[in-house]
């Protein structure tokens, strides 16, 4: 594969990542802060484009970085509507609905489709989203639910995930297509898929308060609870959604959103700490062990991302737990970046094609009627 430079952006609610790669070789690597004040001015997350762009120009500039001559630059993908995985050229629909926000969630992420599009068009190389968050390649029956109108859609580590079982596959001499696994992205929002041949065919939704509890979110809990605790006015219906994104999980429980300080709490005899410790990791076995059934026990094996992996203990739990499934691997932290920048090499080195954002859901409610 041809050593291809590629600029990939990622913007978040506080920074914006950059880095410059030449094939594997990070040239520029850049984690830009942005003071709370400093974005409270725009009126909306498209708003601002413009002043995060010229920031980011400005740290490539002083960095000495020459970006004239990209083969590609990548944007993380937001405010799309569910799609398939894989790496998807910028057109207009997509940088529209970027710019909209067009599935109902406004997110920094729906920035990097945007910045990457503005950065090509001056350099003259062609833009990419790979494996954007929206992601949604489950199947009908894990899309189903026993209400009617009512349809799970999957928010997933797709970008982390995918690139943890491209990697994998890769270190095992395989292809990814080939393959099944069980990947768990472990952080503040942890999402546990069964990959099946190259697709997440079902997986939990971390942005709507499904799966194992994290330090920032509730995880799954019986919805007549929920309703009760609205009906009795402990929460309001904000509150109540907030718990399964921002306020729940230790945050709700310990005051907290660091693992670090729980687990350390817990292996220092703080109870309560170590009880919510290990109701986590319990959660997050049961969630494995779940997606593994889903793969009818056919599991080439279990890999684990994301932030928290770097704990020995955890690792060593879940691996106790569910090597009898398959071979458990750790890969420690986020390869977003990395992710990008390889999604865009293989698309350009001919390794995999390149999708058509349509615009269109990739799944037909009328398939679901009666």
């Amino acid at each position: 594969m041809k050593e291809y430079k590629v600029l990939a952006i990622n913007p978040g609610s506080t920074s914006t990542k950059v880095a410059v790669f030449k094939g594997t070789e990070k040239l520029f690597s850049e984690n830009i802060s942005h003071a709370a004040e400093e974005l409270a001015q725009f009126a909306t997350i498209s708003d601002q484009r413009e002043f995060r762009l010229g920031i980011i120009k400005e740290m490539i500039a002083k960095a000495g970085v020459d970006i004239s001559d990209l083969d590609a630059v990548v944007g993380r993908g937001g405010g799309l509507i569910a799609c398939d995985g894989g790496v998807y050229g910028i057109n207009d629909v997509l940088y529209e609905h970027a710019v909209l926000g067009f599935n109902g969630v406004q997110h920094p992420a729906q920035l990097g489709p945007q910045i990457a599009k503005l950065f090509s068009e001056e350099c003259g190389c062609p833009a990419f989203v790979v494996n954007p968050p929206d992601t949604d390649e489950i199947v009908p029956e894990a899309r189903m639910t026993g209400i009617k109108g009512v349809f799970r859609n999957v928010h997933l580590h797709a970008l982390n995930q995918k690139e943890t079982a491209i990697q994998h596959s890769k270190n095992v001499g395989k292809k990814y297509e080939d393959c099944n696994y069980v990947v768990a992205h472990i952080g503040g929002g942890t999402s546990i898929a069964a990959h099946r041949k190259g697709k997440m065919i079902d997986g939990n939704d971390t942005v709507g308060g499904d799966g194992p509890m994290t330090p920032t979110r509730c995880g799954s809990v019986p919805v007549a609870e929920i309703v009760n605790i609205i009906a009795k006015g402990e929460y309001d219906v904000k509150a109540a959604k907030g718990l399964s994104t921002k306020t729940g999980g230790f945050v709700n429980l310990l005051g907290t959103s660091d693992a670090i300080e729980v687990s350390n709490r817990a292996a220092e005899g703080d109870r309560f700490a170590k009880l919510c410790w290990d109701t986590m990791i319990f959660q997050i076995i049961k969630q494995i062990g779940a997606m593994a059934a889903i793969l009818e026990g056919d599991v080439d094996g279990i890999l684990l991302g994301g932030g928290m992996v770097h704990n020995k203990e955890l690792v060593a739990r879940i691996t106790k737990a569910c090597s009898f499934i398959a071979p458990v691997t750790a890969y420690p932290g986020e390869f977003e970046m990395e992710a990008m920048a390889s999604g865009a090499a293989r698309v350009l080195d001919g390794e995999e094609e390149l999708k058509t954002y349509t615009g269109k859901l990739n799944w037909d409610k009328a398939d679901f009627m009666p």
